[in-house]
């Protein structure tokens, strides 16, 4: 039976604000097979940390306080609207990861078949709740989170018999120590919830997608890489994103173990046959 892992490319902020970028990292995405775009939703005013917001920061856009900077690289409606045109016009489905409920609200103004639940949020009841609420399938992120606050974070989403969520184990380093992927943590969360259980990957190694497509072999059955058009361009996410070409060959490499994967029973196959008859003479 061929297996079929969703694939997300997680463009998040890594447009940087330029509605230009965000295109062009769909029309990769599209071309590399991918199965939908996810982008990233915040209301700055709610989001950022008191303490945080007056904080100066250098940026591409000259020197300026951490919260116009936020407000800088955001999207809006009309932002949304031509994602959500373009998308349907490249055949990619597209979703966004909200950090507040006036976000979550603004999304639902989308046909959208996900709600994504960064790590970060994993702790937000009220979001969870309004999350579920919504019908929507709800995947959520558990990196940086102890057993415990994931089994929390389910009770909520699975509370009045849900079942349409799934999990995605993660390391939420920045980009992520192979030796803390813990990839085996797919079984744990899949024997313990009984859920779909897939992978969201910060890694990075130029050599090799490795990691994030070995996942689907413990089980993953969704997978989630941030993507970018340089690892130069300036931005916290670049550095643990993958390239166009990376990206191309990562879900390649996925395709090509989801053909390979089989039944798991023992036989003699269509290709063998002939090979037998020659060899054994039956």
């Amino acid at each position: 039976m061929l297996r079929k892992t969703y694939i997300i490319a997680e463009i998040g902020i890594n447009h940087n604000g330029s509605l230009r970028n965000a295109k062009k990292l769909i029309d990769v995405a599209s071309v590399a097979g991918c199965d939908s775009v996810k982008f990233q939703k915040r209301d700055p005013d709610v989001c950022v940390p008191e303490h945080q917001k007056s904080v100066m920061r250098d940026t591409p856009w000259g020197r300026m306080t951490y919260l116009d900077y936020k407000y800088r690289v955001e999207f809006g409606k009309k932002e949304y609207d031509e994602i959500d045109r373009y998308c349907k016009k490249k055949g990619i489905e597209w979703s966004a990861s909200p950090w507040d409920l006036g976000s979550l609200e603004f999304l639902m103004d989308y046909d959208i078949p996900y709600i994504k639940i960064p790590s970060a949020m994993l702790n937000n009841d009220a979001l969870l709740a309004a999350s579920r609420e919504t019908g929507k399938r709800v995947i959520m992120s558990t990196g940086m989170s102890t057993l415990e606050e994931v089994e929390h974070a389910v009770s909520i989403l699975s509370a009045g018999g849900n079942t349409n969520y799934a999990l995605l184990h993660c390391n939420s380093s920045y980009p992520a120590p192979l030796e803390e992927l813990n990839l085996s943590a797919i079984k744990t969360l899949k024997e313990k919830f009984g859920c779909e259980v897939g992978y969201s990957g910060h890694e990075y190694r130029l050599d090799t997608n490795v990691h994030t497509v070995s996942a689907i072999y413990l089980g993953a059955t969704i997978l989630e890489r941030h993507i970018t058009l340089d690892r130069t361009m300036w931005g916290t996410d670049h550095s643990c994103s993958v390239e166009p070409q990376g990206l191309i060959k990562l879900v390649k490499g996925v395709r090509e173990l989801e053909i390979s994967y089989g039944d798991g029973c023992v036989g003699v196959t269509e290709a063998e046959k002939p090979v037998r008859k020659k060899l054994r003479g039956d």
